[in-house]
């Protein structure tokens, strides 16, 4: 049965909480396009809030006009003050079509004694269309929202010329006629014979004009810069989001398996934080890939040697059953305890590579001297085997100079192996010779050699490989696994080190095995 894989984003699941800080409670449910167009928008609607306080511009106007009307009613009272009543009618006759201003005098009752319109007739009109074109309509509309949004609370409606009852000497304001323009009036008191007050009433259309092209200007450069924001803003949410999204799909493919090599973009032009990301995503897809395969041929050639043993072991077993000869039976005997044993120490080496492989990458590192580690690795194998014909002679390095970082017991894990290694290709009565110095600043070299037969060069490179073993003699045969060499590589490839493999120095017989470690710092 196919178990079919369904997905709607490319993730993957986290058991862990998400950090606060990464935590997005609400916008996370935003594409980064939208979050990154929302912002700017933001901005510029903040930007665009500063229409609404051109009303404070337009108040400024009309108190300044309410200032100037009330002073040429002042300087017109003042010139009417000698005069009669006909030639004041015929004064504000002339100043009124003057001045486009309609000028009135007015007894204590409010009633009007003279006009200026009564003299040369009106010199301005409210103007307002029953049915305004479109742009008038759209201006009105922005006027009342503008207004309303400003919390400006609109002024009394211009009700006509009739004076309001609490008009007194002195006072002034203003309202909006029908085609929104402002009308403005002021009164001041009349000397005279009989005490009178004089009105002047004002149509200022220059304000709605002033106002709405300040508006209209400021509006023009906001859509300007909308535009471009939004063209910038798209243009940054394309080099952000789509890479990203190329990379979430590559990563996704990568998890899926069901391509045998994915290619993660490695962005090369690009030098920010996404071209990290592309290159580290790409180097790690890589990484895993060639884990993966190291794993699949490992797995393979785990079975392939476990075969050979096992095979063995089936025929002895199968043979014994068949055979009466108490010698031949105790020769099959023996095939099978040595298959046995080959057999667990096939296991127990790949157990501890998988395990060394597995752990390393997780330990931490400490100071580790490597000429008190190589002393105890002599003493105690001395202790172990006091009478061995092969000895060893350990050049120990001054305390303190032949310092690493790195796990002490893995250190010294590859270490024995390469002792090991050296013992069993030794000659009877061979010395194996171990020395760690300071070879540079930053580096330090630990040697192993023997007095064997050596490494042939051709062999230098694959003798660190699983499972491969070069040894002629048919003693040996069975007792090694093939993997000490390897474990040794792997430990030392841990420690950001390298291992090498020579011939012994001065044209002597024998390998010499070579590790340089990265040096501790103080």
């Amino acid at each position: 049965m196919t178990q079919l894989i369904h997905f709607t984003e490319p993730g993957t699941a986290s058991q862990e909480a998400e950090p606060s800080a990464l935590f997005l409670r609400w916008s996370g449910r935003l594409s980064l396009t939208q979050r990154i167009l929302a912002v700017n928008i933001l901005a510029l609607a903040l930007l665009a809030g500063s229409i609404f306080y051109l009303d404070g511009y337009r108040i400024r106007l009309i108190g300044e006009r309410l200032k100037q009307t009330a002073s040429e009613a002042e300087l017109v009272a003042t010139a009417m003050e000698p005069m009669t009543l006909t030639e004041q009618r015929a004064f504000i006759g002339r100043v009124g079509q003057q001045t486009r201003v309609r000028i009135r005098i007015a007894a204590p009752s409010n009633q009007i004694i003279a006009d200026s319109w009564a003299q040369t007739g009106p010199n301005f009109k409210i103007m307002y269309a029953k049915e305004p074109s479109w742009q008038k309509r759209i201006a009105g509309w922005m006027d009342e929202a503008i207004s309303f949004v400003a919390d400006a609370g609109g002024p009394k409606k211009f009700t006509g010329f009739t004076p309001p009852e609490n008009w007194k000497p002195g006072s002034m304001g203003w309202s909006l006629a029908k085609d929104r323009t402002h009308m403005i009036w002021a009164s001041v008191p009349l000397k005279a014979k009989t005490p009178l007050m004089l009105m002047v009433d004002n149509n200022a259309r220059d304000i709605r004009r002033l106002v709405r092209a300040e508006r209209s200007r400021l509006a023009s450069v906001i859509a300007v810069i909308a535009g471009l924001s939004i063209l910038l803003s798209l243009f940054l949410a394309r080099t952000i989001a789509q890479p990203l999204r190329k990379l979430a799909e590559a990563a996704l493919r990568v998890r899926l398996g069901r391509e045998r090599e994915v290619i993660v973009p490695r962005l090369p032009s690009r030098r920010d934080e996404i071209g990290l990301l592309a290159r580290a995503l790409s180097d790690m897809s890589q990484a895993l890939r060639l884990r993966i395969d190291a794993t699949e041929a490992f797995a393979a050639d785990v079975a392939h040697e476990l075969k050979n043993p096992l095979a063995s072991l089936s025929s002895a077993v199968e043979s014994l059953g068949n055979v009466k000869d108490p010698a031949l039976q105790t020769k099959l005997l023996d095939i099978i305890g040595d298959d046995v044993r080959r057999l667990d120490r096939l296991i127990t080496d790949i157990a501890d590579l998988s395990r060394i492989d597995a752990q390393i990458t997780r330990t931490q590192f400490e100071r580790v001297d490597l000429g008190g580690l190589l002393e105890d690795i002599q003493r105690q194998r001395e202790g172990r085997h006091p009478d061995s014909s092969i000895k060893l002679a350990l050049a120990r390095p001054k305390t303190g100079t032949a310092v690493v970082m790195g796990d002490p017991v893995r250190l010294a894990r590859a270490v024995e192996n390469l002792i090991d290694n050296a013992i069993s290709f030794s000659p009877e009565n061979g010395i194996v010779g171990i020395s760690a110095v300071r070879s540079t600043v930053d580096s330090v070299m630990l040697c192993v050699e023997d007095e064997g037969p050596g490494v042939r060069e051709d062999q230098r490179q694959s003798i660190f490989q699983r499972f491969h073993s070069d040894r002629s003699s048919e003693a040996a045969f069975g007792k090694h696994s093939g993997l000490g060499l390897s474990i040794v590589r792997t430990i030392v490839e841990a420690h950001d080190g390298h291992i090498s493999v020579t011939s012994r120095l001065g044209g002597k017989s024998g390998a010499r095995f070579v590790i340089t470690l990265p040096a501790a710092h103080r």
